[in-house]
């Protein structure tokens, strides 16, 4: 590889470096965070301040291959480019590259507005008010275009942008170049454009530096940038669990006070937040980071409410959110139903046993419990009803699962809910709750033979109470002989 050369808008000359010997290339010194760029280069500049000079990283100075780029990445680059657009692929997925942990979405910035780029695509659609962009669909593969993005707050921008009083960002669709867009995305390690006309790496506001650093950096005042759109600050936790990244202290600094600002955002996107925190691979360093910055509380409230009354249940959570990050890695699906079936477990059991002291016997208790759980959550994070009608069956059949007489237990195992309710039942086993004969009960049925599983039902049936049967309301005495009589009286007229 060639040595790793840095060029302004000016390339420098070879003599302008001291020691050529000492330039590495992008991948070695990705795995030395402890080394600048400044002594690889041995160079007297400064620290780079708000405003940055543009870094180019040509080809055979970076590892980043067109053979890990999507196809469909590819093919909306090339026909943007054919049309005389510049087009560049950006954020998450360069940094992802350069970190070599092989990105899955790729995302476009162009300077073609969003009704030019759906012309060029038959399969494009516009999408979104508040700041919109085109999705370019490829079967299941849809690859994000952004037009190029300039300040919101001058005055001929006003018009496209809009923004409330307490500085939220409501409408932002204000186009502009290359330079000004690097300037308004979040962080200095999003900012970084991979050009597909000579292959190069475009770096406007530091963010190689700070990937080799390992630092989490907001582009501009955190504070402000924070107050524009608060997602960010779920956004940064996010980075800095999922990269092993550290948050600089200045973009640190304001989200413990910034966390109520999150109130603002509506739940359907916070749902879709929730789902990218917690199935990112990294679900329980992404929960500890929540809650130690505060951020845990604005997205589940009534847990974190019981995890203060109840600091035992935590156990559950990180059990659950382990085993989520474990399917993960090892490309097992993972459902959202069972995801906030965990999360909202704590309140659940908590209002379940504020119906059982009230009177209501168990199976009402529990569907009522789901219902007012699922009922106070949706005011802080959506849930689609795809997942919470699940979501309540996993809470409702561990009761179901209490009941192992005659063919009960054969028909509960072969219900389609009784997996997941029973990874379920295991999970609370395994974290203190009084049930673990009933799952290692569970865990011998589905291993055994039949003779076996025959042996275990009887069993059951002699331990077990059995359950509650209806009984069919008999007609009294005094209302079968009036019966009587009405019939007699009909038959002589």
């Amino acid at each position: 590889m060639a040595p790793l050369l840095f060029l302004r808008y000016t390339p420098l000359s070879y003599s302008e470096i001291q020691d050529p010997a000492m330039l590495k290339g992008i991948p070695s010194f990705l795995k030395r965070p402890g080394d600048s760029i400044r002594q690889l280069l041995k160079s007297e500049r400064p620290q780079q301040s708000a405003q940055h000079e543009l870094r180019i990283v040509s080809r055979d100075e970076h590892p980043i291959s067109r053979s890990g780029i999507s196809e469909s990445a590819l093919k909306v680059l090339y026909r943007l480019k054919k049309a005389n657009y510049d087009a560049f692929l950006v954020g998450g997925c360069v940094r992802d590259a350069l970190l070599d942990l092989h990105p899955k979405d790729f995302d476009v910035a162009t300077n073609a507005t969003p009704e030019q780029v759906d012309r060029l695509f038959h399969n494009a659609r516009i999408i979104g008010r508040r700041f919109r962009i085109v999705h370019v669909r490829y079967g299941r593969e849809i690859i994000e275009v952004t037009t190029f993005r300039a300040p919101h707050d001058t005055g001929t921008a006003k018009s496209h942008a809009s923004q409330t009083d307490q500085g939220l960002l409501v409408r932002d669709n204000v186009f502009g170049n290359i330079e000004e867009d690097a300037l308004r995305r979040d962080f200095t390690i999003n900012a970084l454009y991979y050009n597909i006309r000579d292959f190069s790496i475009h770096d406007y506001a530091g963010g190689i530096n700070d990937i080799e650093q390992r630092l989490i950096r907001m582009i501009g005042d955190p504070e402000t940038r924070y107050r524009e759109d608060p997602v960010r600050m779920l956004r940064a936790i996010r980075f800095a669990a999922k990269l092993d990244f550290n948050i600089e202290a200045k973009t640190e600094a304001p989200i413990r006070t910034s966390a109520t600002l999150l109130r603002q955002i509506p739940a359907a996107r916070l749902f879709e937040e929730v789902l990218k925190l917690f199935l990112s691979g990294q679900a329980v360093e992404t929960f500890r980071l929540l809650r130690e910055y505060n951020l845990f509380e604005q997205l589940f409230p009534y847990t974190e409410e019981a995890l203060q009354e109840v600091p035992d249940k935590e156990s559950f959570i990180i059990k659950a959110l382990h085993n989520t990050d474990k399917r993960i890695q090892q490309n097992k699906p993972v459902t959202p139903a069972f995801l906030f079936a965990a999360l909202l477990w704590p309140v659940a059991q908590r209002a379940f046993g504020d119906l059982i002291r009230s009177g209501m016997p168990p199976v009402p208790a529990m569907q009522q419990a789901g219902q007012q759980t699922t009922a106070a959550q949706v005011d802080f994070t959506s849930i689609p009803k795809r997942f919470s009608q699940p979501m309540r069956e996993i809470w409702e059949f561990q009761l179901r699962l209490e009941r192992r007489q005659g063919k009960r237990a054969y028909q509960t195992a072969e219900h389609p809910r009784f997996r997941a309710a029973y990874d379920f039942l295991v999970l609370r086993s395994e974290t203190g709750e009084n049930v673990h004969e009933l799952a290692q009960w569970w865990t011998d049925f589905q291993e055994s033979d039949t003779h076996s599983r025959r042996n275990l039902v009887q069993h059951s049936e002699k331990n077990d109470k059995p359950a509650p049967r209806k009984r069919r309301r008999r007609r009294s005495n005094n209302n079968k002989s009036s019966h009587h009589k009405d019939s007699s009286r009909k038959s002589q007229e």
